[in-house]
């Protein structure tokens, strides 16, 4: 019988610490570092074949394995008892390691690393402009939202009566995926299985029964998820929402479905799909945010010292630095004379505009164009890229050919996980730094009592599960079913503690979701914001925690904080 043990990691900040944690008995078995406590645990009475606990007062671990090899001859009533008792005295370990483990706080301003790399190599720093260099307001997403939704009504005849929803906030989160056909909203897993619970059809979600009815299972075949881009294109139904701007796309959806079917109207999904997409694009390609947002900019536009402070530190250290952007001049202009000040300019070796990424990563045919500072596009053939010229569209081929720029000297930053990184990381050898402004708001979430308290019994209890499985009489079948039940319960309650829908960004349950393992391919390091660059010296080499594989035993105290 395997031997009842709880899991810890990353458990010890201090010295003292540690020798507390090593007066335990320590041992390295597949599911991570597990501790068996070197005090007594419960009293056991073995006669001879017969075993009979008599009560649950401790005795040491070494006599309770001992005894554990004869729970065959026990009663029903026994054999439950004897369960129960492994049950609360592995809770009693539980709540004894939890004041450890609260005090290993995750500093959420902290870079992570995918990938070992060195700052020291770094010559050349790019940036985005949205999400990267400028943060955004919650109130943006409410504009965009009124603004698709006025569109949806007055250019595309739907109902007037979608003027009674507005945006809602916490609602979604990003890296959801959609199925056309189905009007389904949903989180999915780095292996392709739906996370039942989280599918949602307008703002309600659907019951797992007819979810796995729909998909015949849990699991969403490859030839339908989304495309290289998270794209629905080329007869493939799911779409993957990236980008922060998703959000409220991803809430106007929800709404209108949920509207159709509240007042029993038939309409035709990929329809809707279509026409709430060319709205928001409208928000964007025809200037309407861009224009309310450099009306208003103190309202919209927030981290401006930071980001500040981060170019200027570059700067100072001799670093070259560049921008590449989708978004046009007199937008970001306005925002960067908001953020640096006028002469933003001249902390930029290159600033392109307009660069319609992911587009400008792979297609060759667009040559650069020279724009003025009143927007005109002039027409002559460029041989150089200049410091203070403001550039047009144009494509990576061309720019690395004037530039020089390859290789892992260059690490550029962005927070589209597909437009801004990946192609850069897989086929230009660039380093990438992803910004995902949600790791702050789930990093102080993962530091709360309520959920170190949650987790630390969720792991405890699993792993008692797992070892307790192997009894399969009725008797402690049945224990085991309601030790099932508490863990589907505390399952739900973890995801309930970052968002009521969905959950994490980064977790369905266990498994990471499929836009973390886009993340952990397609980033070298990522971050909350770009000003956690200023806890960093410029020679700073991070260096990724050493998972171990299931197969390994973790020997290495990577555990221990000091």
């Amino acid at each position: 019988m395997p031997t009842l043990c709880l899991p810890l990691s990353r458990l010890v900040r201090s010295k003292n610490n540690i020798r507390k944690l090593f007066t335990t008995k320590a041992l390295n078995t597949r599911g991570g570092i597990r501790v068996l406590s070197s005090r007594p645990l419960w009293h056991v009475n073995c006669r001879g074949p017969k075993y009979r606990p008599t009560s649950c007062h401790r005795i040491p671990m070494e006599q309770l394995l001992s005894a554990n090899m004869c729970t065959s001859s026990l009663s029903d009533k026994d054999m439950t008892n004897w369960l129960w008792c492994v049950y609360n005295e592995t809770k009693r370990q539980t709540e004894d390691l939890i004041p450890v483990i609260s005090n290993n706080f995750v500093n959420p301003d902290t870079i992570f690393a995918n990938n070992e790399m060195s700052l020291q190599d770094i010559e050349i720093y790019g940036f985005d402009y949205d999400y990267t260099l400028a943060f955004y307001s919650s109130h943006l997403h409410t504009l965009i939202f009124n603004i698709a939704r006025d569109i949806l009504i007055h250019e595309h005849r739907y109902p007037e009566g979608l003027k009674e929803y507005g945006y809602i906030p916490d609602f979604v989160v990003r890296g959801l995926h959609y199925d056309v056909q189905k009007a389904l909203l949903m989180k999915i897993d780095a292996f392709h299985y739906i996370q039942l619970g989280t599918v949602y059809r307008g703002l309600h979600p659907v019951p797992d029964k007819e979810v796995i009815a729909m998909y015949e299972g849990s699991h969403v075949p490859l030839e339908i998820m989304s495309d290289f881009y998270g794209k629905s294109s080329h007869g493939h139904t799911m779409k993957q929402f990236m980008d922060i701007f998703s959000l409220p796309e991803m809430t106007l959806l929800s709404c209108v479905n949920d509207y159709f079917m509240k007042h029993n109207i038939d309409y035709e999904p990929v329809h809707l799909y279509k026409d709430v997409k060319e709205a928001i694009g409208d928000v964007h390609v025809k200037g309407i945010m861009y224009r309310a947002v450099e009306a208003d900019i103190e309202k919209y536009i927030c981290y401006g010292e930071q980001t500040h402070a981060v170019l200027r530190k570059l700067s100072e250290n001799g670093k070259k630095m560049f921008l590449i952007t989708n978004s046009p001049l007199d937008f970001v202009d306005r925002g960067m004379n908001y953020i640096i000040g006028k002469d933003w300019r001249d902390l930029f070796d290159v600033v392109i505009v307009q660069a319609d990424k992911p587009g400008f990563f792979n297609d060759r045919r667009k040559p650069f164009r020279r724009v003025t500072d009143k927007g005109v596009l002039l027409w002559d053939r460029i041989h150089h890229l200049e410091k203070g010229q403001i550039y047009k569209q144009g494509n990576l081929y061309e720019f690395l050919r004037l530039t020089g720029w390859r290789g892992s000297k260059v690490l550029y930053f962005g927070d589209h996980i597909y437009s801004d990184l990946a192609d850069l990381t897989l086929k230009h050898g660039w380093r990438t730094g992803a910004i995902i402004p949600e790791l702050r708001k789930e990093i102080k979430i993962m530091n709360t009592e309520e959920y170190v308290h949650t987790m630390t019994w969720l792991q405890s209890l699993t792993n008692l599960l797992e070892h307790m499985q192997v009894h399969r009489d009725a008797a402690s079948q049945a224990v085991i079913q309601q030790w099932v039940r508490e863990r589907e319960d505390m399952r739900s309650r973890a995801k309930n503690i970052f968002n009521a829908q969905f959950g994490s960004l980064f977790r369905t349950y266990h498994n990471p979701t499929y836009f973390s393992r886009r993340l952990s391919r397609f980033a070298d390091i990522y971050m909350a914001s770009i000003s956690c660059l200023l806890n960093y010296d410029l020679q700073y080499t991070f260096y990724p925690r050493r998972t171990p594989l299931q197969h390994e035993a973790p020997f290495w105290p990577d555990f221990l904080v000091f």
